[in-house]
């Protein structure tokens, strides 16, 4: 036990069962220390950046467990334990039995790991067919280049180099688009050469064929019948500036054994059961998500405001509500896994509820709360429940703290899960800045005095929850734009996180009422060109974003299922 997690789970020994025997006392909210040092125990190097299914997301987990475990709080989770746990994915590796030779004048097998690699996301089974080189697999229609004119794949393997053809200034081919390419032409399999091999994990976008990667040494031995070598045909290809593309002579057999495994993440829960025998079996959630991007090609994504300063809040709430004996209505206190892959753990949540959805008063939800400093507090969700804006104004006022006030229970967070299912919500958080999602959200950059008067406010709005009339629950349409203020810039409505390698952009949630979603596109797809770009990353999105104004149309390339498909988008404006 490290000596965070010694100063995290350290606090007043309760006796819950005896609550109800003596005046409840005032609650005090977490003072900022408190909260600082949270974050700090969240953001620890051994928690390697908190992403679900990992290591660092189970010693997460097991620490917020510990914590309100030691706070004399109930478990809440499977068989009266803390964790409530859920299938996170599953996921593919490459099996023993994946192979790969050739046949011809000169028969070689070739060794997996060494001489060639399946792809992450390839199709598994046994294809064989003739070796086709297909230069760099690129096609420009819009500058006359097509590196498969002349050349007939159908039924056959297609070889491609890696990278662009030089010749045409700021080409760009994915990975995915050749693939995408050569399926569409009728390909069997795609050998793609390089002078390193992948790891799976960098491919794992699935285009549905048998795919993988070549050294350059056991290309040219697919090319030795053809009398050329790599290096060769590279030269000829950028002298000619002009496809070349040809039959090797070669033939080829590729086996890909592909087994799956299960990951599994949890969500925290705790109870803190109810004193007013007349409201005790109706509940207030008080929600954060615990789960960060973890560790991408290398870098750890520490999540300090996103999202320990939210589950620091919340483990200061729990605390200090227990410190005081409870509340008329019972507080269920979760910390939710996986948002960060698409909300699944409140979507989890919501699906198995400690506390039936019917007797569920209200959602709280604390994401990104790090940094007020000199800014309001954001407060959304104001109108999906009768007198939700009044109570917060309140608080608000009695802390002398401003409020940003957003009436729309839609945004990217744990909360939409159980608007959508019929719950009241509130949504706190301090605004985005320039380190969200980046390895620069680091635990120096927390506001904890800040964090401490978000935290006081939402004592005094849990308080009335936990005791007043319960809201009644209000349907609201998802906004066209932007609240308050001038428009912001062009918006797509996707919520995405960066992966290892760069093979697309795989979605974690596409936002209701969005450009995104008016466009077709779903949770879990993986969009490859935006406006005639490659997009192999979060950042490449960004870019195509961001040179845009709301209006502007866009073609999307996406796969589905391992299918390519086409659509255009109409940007809007970032609605909250």
């Amino acid at each position: 036990m490290t000596r965070r997690h010694v100063l995290l789970v350290s606090t007043v020994s309760l006796l819950l069962g005896a609550a109800g025997a003596f005046a409840r006392a005032a609650v005090v909210p977490p003072p900022a220390e408190q909260l600082a040092e949270a974050v700090s125990a969240l953001t620890a190097p051994e928690m390697d950046g908190r992403r679900s299914g990992t290591a660092g997301g189970d010693r997460a987990a097991r620490l917020i467990a510990d914590t309100l475990a030691a706070q004399g709080l109930r478990g809440g989770g499977d068989r009266g334990s803390f964790l409530q746990t859920f299938r996170l994915e599953t996921s593919s590796r490459i099996g023993a039995a994946s192979s790969m030779e050739l046949s011809g004048p000169t028969p070689r097998r070739f060794e997996r790991g060494r001489d060639w690699i399946p792809h992450g996301g390839s199709l598994g089974g046994e294809v064989a067919g003739d070796v086709v080189f297909v230069g760099y697999g690129a096609d420009f229609p819009e500058r006359g280049y097509d590196d498969y004119s002349g050349v007939d794949v159908r039924g056959k393997i297609a070889l491609a180099l890696d990278g662009a053809p030089p010749h045409l200034a700021g080409a760009r081919v994915s990975r995915l688009d050749k693939l995408i390419g050569a399926k569409r032409r009728g390909a069997v399999a795609v050998l793609l050469v390089g002078t390193d091999l992948p790891s799976p994990d960098q491919t794992v976008a699935r285009v549905g064929l048998v795919s993988g990667a070549l050294t350059r040494e056991a290309a040219d031995a697919a090319l030795a019948a053809a009398g050329r070598t790599t290096t060769e045909a590279a030269n000829a290809l950028a002298a000619a500036q002009a496809p070349g593309s040809f039959a090797t002579g070669a033939r080829a057999r590729i086996r890909v054994d592909m087994a799956s495994d299960e990951v599994r993440s949890a969500n925290v829960v705790g109870i803190l059961p109810g004193t007013d025998p007349a409201l005790a079996d109706e509940a207030v959630v008080i929600g954060a998500h615990y789960d960060h991007l973890g560790r991408v090609d290398g870098v750890v994504y520490p999540g300090a405001d996103d999202n320990a300063s939210g589950t620091a809040v919340v483990l200061g709430l729990a605390r200090a509500f227990a410190a005081a004996g409870g509340t008329g209505r019972t507080l269920v206190v979760a910390l939710f896994g996986a948002e960060e892959l698409g909300l699944i753990g409140s979507r989890h949540y919501v699906g198995w509820p400690v506390v039936p959805l019917a007797r569920t008063v209200a959602m709280v939800n604390f994401d990104m709360v790090g940094r007020l400093q000199a800014r309001r507090l954001s407060v959304s969700g104001g109108d999906s429940g009768s007198s939700l804006r009044a109570l917060v104004s309140e608080a608000a006022q009695n802390e002398g703290i401003g409020i940003d006030f957003r009436g729309s229970p839609h945004s990217p967070s744990d909360h939409s899960r159980f608007y959508e299912a019929g719950v009241p919500v509130l949504f706190f958080h301090t605004d985005t800045h320039g380190d969200y999602h980046r390895p620069t959200d680091t635990a120096d950059k927390i506001d904890a005095a800040g964090m401490a008067r978000v935290a006081a406010v939402a004592v005094r709005v849990i308080e009335r929850l936990a005791t007043d009339a319960r809201p009644v629950y209000a349907k609201v349409p998802p906004p066209t734009r932007r609240q308050g203020g001038a428009p912001d810039g062009a918006f797509l409505g996707i919520v995405a996180l960066p992966r290892p390698g760069a093979d697309g952009l795989r979605l974690s949630s596409v936002l209701p009422g969005t450009a995104a979603a008016k466009a077709g596109l779903r949770d879990g797809d993986v969009i490859v060109r935006l406006a005639g770009s490659p997009v192999d990353g979060f950042e490449d999105l960004r870019t195509a974003i961001g040179a845009r104004r709301p209006g502007d149309t866009v073609s999307v390339l996406y796969l589905r299922d391992g299918e390519a498909h086409a659509t255009s988008a109409t940007l809007g404006t970032r609605i909250d």
